[in-house]
């Protein structure tokens, strides 16, 4: 089976999570959600990882946005390593984690054949109507920068409200600071106003804030 790709619908699956079973994406309609995969349970990396996600679960959680972790664990795993982590650092992990068999970690392409039947580091970007928009991919051995899975959702957000495009290190920007990108102009006649409408470098490349 290929793994689903950014533009396809996230697959129906019904899966155990510590929160109890869900089915996906019906469980989370309406909103946007994470969907990310750690290689296991009681590991240092992971560990970091899932309380730097708490931390920002608020942000997420503004933007519209709910998180779900998974990795081929025993639910009983992750109950045990959700009640360590609290213990031991007083952070409390709020979002659901899948205890997944296997079978969604190959549906999605998270088992890397080098690495045994550990998921790699990955994350899944889906929108309100159950599309896949972005697909990240990390090894195991490093951990990811969650404040860029942060970036992202916010800027599909902005993207998809102003049908605009988000340029690079955005909202920090070398070239255009916070600003965004104008789609490019469908026509001679359009091409030719571009330059009154909008700040541009030239009437392919302009740019506005929001």
């Amino acid at each position: 089976m290929a793994i689903p790709l950014i533009g396809e619908k996230f697959p129906e699956i019904e899966v155990l999570t510590t929160h109890g079973r869900m089915k996906l994406p019906d469980a989370f309609k309406g909103k946007w959600f994470v969907l990310f995969s750690h290689p296991a349970d009681f590991t240092p990396v992971c560990t970091t990882e899932f309380i730097a996600f708490q931390k920002r679960y608020n942000q997420f959680r503004e933007l519209g946005a709910e998180l779900i972790g998974l990795s081929v664990d025993q639910v009983f795993s992750h109950i045990k390593w959700v009640e360590w982590i609290k213990e031991q650092t007083g952070v409390e992990i709020e979002f659901p984690i899948i205890a997944d068999t296997g079978k969604v970690a190959e549906m999605l392409g998270m088992i890397h054949p080098a690495k045994g039947s550990n998921t790699v580091r990955a994350v899944f970007f889906v929108d309100p109507n159950g599309i896949i928009r972005a697909i990240l991919y990390y090894p195991q051995e490093v951990g990811r920068n969650m404040d860029e899975i942060v970036r992202i959702v916010k800027a599909f957000k902005v993207a998809d409200e102003n049908k605009v495009a988000i340029p690079a290190n955005w909202p920090n920007n070398e070239l255009i600071k916070d600003e965004v990108i104008v789609p490019p102009p469908t026509s001679v006649q359009e091409a030719a106003k571009r330059k009154e409408q909008y700040k541009c470098f030239d009437w392919w490349f302009c740019h506005k804030k929001v």
